[in-house]
């Protein structure tokens, strides 16, 4: 939430950390490889976006996307300036606040509209500071160099 209580878009909530903004959190620990995923694919973390993190190129928007949510949830704020497009990418990123719970990914919708551009609509819900949020995102991506990346996205308004 931000100072208004308008829910923020993941984007907008990182440059807010990197900014100062939000208040710093403690650490979470990184998923085990056999724990489930946090996007909600049925594989394990190891074998769906661990991969990721590791280093390998996601093949499409959505599973950058879905990458993306995991990193969110595990923190991994290396991961997630690494597959943010160098057009508006922020210098720095913040941790998680301190009691957010991430509680799932909700895919709407994706459409590629060429071979390097795509958008992702999502839901990602938490929780914190007692309350339930609800964030509704439409992102888009550009495939650059054979590796896809975060651009920028709209939220929808409740």
């Amino acid at each position: 939430m931000n100072g208004s209580g308008k829910t923020q878009s993941l984007a907008a909530a990182s440059r807010d950390r990197a900014r100062g903004m939000l208040a710093p959190a403690m650490k979470p620990s990184i998923a085990p490889e056999d724990l489930p995923c946090p996007c909600g694919l049925p594989a394990r973390y190891g074998r769906c976006c661990g991969r990721w993190h590791a280093g390998e190129p996601a093949p499409s928007a959505e599973l950058l996307m879905r990458s993306r949510y995991s990193a969110f949830v595990l923190d991994r704020l290396d991961y997630l300036l690494a597959s943010w497009h160098p057009s508006t990418r922020p210098p720095r990123l913040e941790p998680n606040e301190a009691g957010l719970r991430w509680l799932g990914l909700e895919l709407r919708a994706q459409r590629q509209i060429d071979a390097d551009h795509a958008e992702v609509e999502f839901v990602a819900r938490s929780k914190w500071g007692g309350r339930a949020h609800r964030l509704h995102e439409r992102s888009r991506f550009v495939r650059d160099q054979g590796r896809w990346y975060y651009v920028d996205g709209d939220v929808a308004q409740p």
